[in-house]
């Protein structure tokens, strides 16, 4: 089973911006682009009707990493508290 392709913003932009070239058709640049002409339309109108706000995506990557980076965060602050705690430890120690 083949995975799915993922296009950048870029890239749709990109494309969409040469089927405006006078005397272009989405076939010719979805060919030239390796793509299916049928989402190279779909992309198209899309842009068409949302404009600046088109090929946003649902968000889950960027949450994804928040959290990740939440996760990391906690264990280094725990990392950080239990060595301030040992160095505390052994500072008194060795009075």
């Amino acid at each position: 089973m083949s995975k799915r392709r993922k296009f950048s913003v870029e890239f749709k932009r990109g494309a969409v911006e040469q089927t405006r070239q006078p005397g272009v058709s989405c076939a010719q640049v979805a060919r030239e682009l390796g793509i299916r002409d049928n989402l190279l339309t779909r992309w198209k109108r899309e842009m068409d009707g949302q404009g600046k706000g088109a090929f946003v995506g649902t968000g889950t990557a960027r949450d994804e990493e928040v959290a990740s980076l939440k996760r990391e965060l906690s264990r280094v602050t725990k990392e950080r508290d239990f060595l301030r705690a040992a160095a505390t430890f052994f500072a008194k120690g060795s009075s």
